[in-house]
């Protein structure tokens, strides 16, 4: 007589052999589980850190309505507008790495003032909060303040017409202002000078992280109460680390904690769900094929898994089909044009450029 335990009626699904081993990578499915029916009509706002950028252009792509409440002129070509912010995310915020970097930008959505902070070099004028917005820098202190106050008015727009609210957790090590607000990037790696008394580095801790998401949440779901969120983890490993650590396991503390982070919020409400993405490139059941010779930058093939990930689970949950089909196979791209497609959106990326060669 076979034993009866509560594993004996587990589907396939629950078991490393049946699941995993016995498949070929490719043919592992069923990573989702979906919370909500994301239908092509609704309006979803994508932001977070660089693999973030992936998301709108795949929803996109696919026939479903990414919200861009921040757009250039028409007569702007996609590329160059991409050099400016534009069509990264639902509006010209850039990268938000941290979710402490997500609160401080949602206070500023519900009327807390942004600081009156501008750093100046060679003439040229550039916003602490998004050092690379403007390649070649701003023409003047007031257009800086200015600008940032029209995309804060923009992210907030975004979220009060937004259904879906997709972001993607990509670091815990952050620098912070004496003063208390947060920089996107080191002083002085992208922009403005380093002031060791004025600039402090934190390396943040999963009640931090976990804190400052559910208060971004909470009030961004006080903008808009039917806002819905999927949070995601970037699969991008550190670029390089202050912790003082070896940047491979300061990858892996930081994702580590992110991770962790996603899965108490989404399950314990029902209004936050999880997407896999995180596992999909770094699972060891996918021998690292999804990342570029790097071993940081994911390829298109990697990309492209990841995403139909995404929209086969709301198939195979509720029956949605894509309304445009996408094939994306790493021989129609480069692994440079990748890298350089990425990381010239990635402000984080840039910090290689310190380490010696």
């Amino acid at each position: 007589m076979e034993p009866n335990t509560p594993y004996s009626s587990l589907p396939d699904k629950a078991f490393w052999r049946t699941a995993v081993a016995q498949k070929s990578l490719f043919d592992i499915t069923g990573l989702w589980d979906p919370k909500f029916k994301i239908l092509p009509k609704h309006n979803v706002a994508t932001y977070g850190s660089c693999f973030a950028q992936h998301i709108g252009n795949a929803l996109s792509e696919r026939g479903f309505s990414w919200l861009r409440t921040e757009v250039p002129p028409t007569t702007v070509p996609i590329e160059t507008a991409k050099q400016y912010g534009y069509h990264i995310f639902s509006s010209r915020t850039a990268n938000i790495y941290t979710t402490s970097l997500l609160h401080q930008w949602v206070r500023w959505a519900d009327g807390e003032k942004s600081p009156n902070l501008v750093w100046k070099q060679s003439n040229k004028y550039f916003d602490p909060f998004r050092p690379k917005i403007e390649p070649h820098g701003f023409s003047s202190e007031e257009e800086v303040l200015r600008l940032r106050q029209y995309t804060i008015e923009k992210f907030k727009q975004s979220i009060t017409e937004a259904n879906f609210f997709v972001f993607t957790l990509g670091l815990t090590e952050s620098w912070f202002d004496r003063d208390g607000f947060e920089y996107p990037m080191c002083p002085g790696t992208v922009a403005g000078e380093f002031d060791a008394e004025r600039h402090q580095f934190e390396n943040q801790s999963f009640k931090f992280i976990k804190d400052n998401l559910l208060s971004a949440i909470a009030v961004m779901r006080k903008m808009n109460p039917k806002l819905r969120f999927i949070l995601t983890v970037s699969p991008v490993p550190l670029t390089a680390t202050a912790s003082g650590k070896h940047v491979l396991t300061a990858t892996m503390h930081s994702k580590s904690l992110l991770r962790a982070v996603a899965a108490t919020v989404s399950e314990t409400k029902h209004y936050i769900d999880y997407f896999p993405s995180y596992e999909i490139i770094n699972s060891p059941a996918f021998k690292g094929v999804f990342f570029e010779p790097n071993m940081r930058s994911v390829n298109p093939a990697g990309v492209n898994f990841v995403m139909n990930s995404f929209f086969q689970g709301l198939h195979d949950k509720f029956g949605i089909n894509e309304t445009k089909e996408r094939t994306v196979s790493k021989s129609n791209m480069s692994p440079s044009s990748v890298d350089e497609e990425i990381d010239q959106h990635c402000e984080e990326a840039l910090l290689e450029a310190f380490g010696n060669a």
